[in-house]
């Protein structure tokens, strides 16, 4: 196995998801992942085959850009409209910062894990979620939205302070 030295000596890794909404628990792993790389690049997933998702995946990236703000130039958030491996190879990524949950997501991540390494060489780093946050997932947050319950204590407190 060849490791890989940026050129520039900054080891970057990329987040991506629907990120639809953010969470706490994607935060979590964004700031771990800060911990173990120089840079992370949070990359929004966009459909093309769905109606609308541009301009959504557009205002997510304004939204999130002003999120996370205070990490300064150790993050950016762009949008991804192909495979998320080849596109972080193309960015200079050293890896795929992954989050999990459980053992089903665990299964899934391998799974993409090895594909991902077979298609673009591109490593993933997986971090177990803290067990405060194993429950939360964007789907669940948006279904309670969808009933009128209060969400905020699922999504991180904006402005963000890097405290959080």
């Amino acid at each position: 196995m060849t490791h890989r030295f940026p050129e520039d000596g900054q080891r970057t890794a990329v987040f991506a998801g629907s990120f639809n909404p953010f969470t706490v628990g994607h935060l979590s792993i964004l700031k771990r992942g800060l911990e173990i790389f120089d840079k992370v690049i949070v990359m929004i997933g966009h459909n093309a085959s769905k109606k609308d998702d541009s301009e959504n995946a557009e205002k997510r990236v304004e939204e999130l850009s002003r999120l996370l703000a205070p990490f300064g130039e150790r993050t950016e958030v762009r949008i991804c409209s192909g495979l998320v491996a080849p596109e972080a190879k193309a960015l200079g990524a050293v890896a795929l910062l992954r989050g999990v949950r459980s053992v089903a997501d665990f299964e899934y991540e391998r799974n993409m894990a090895d594909i991902n390494r077979d298609i673009s060489g591109i490593e993933t780093v997986i971090l177990t979620a803290e067990p405060r946050y194993g429950a939360i997932s964007s789907s669940i947050v948006r279904e309670l939205r969808s009933y009128g319950y209060d969400v905020t204590p699922f999504l991180p407190a904006s402005p963000l302070s890097t405290d959080n």
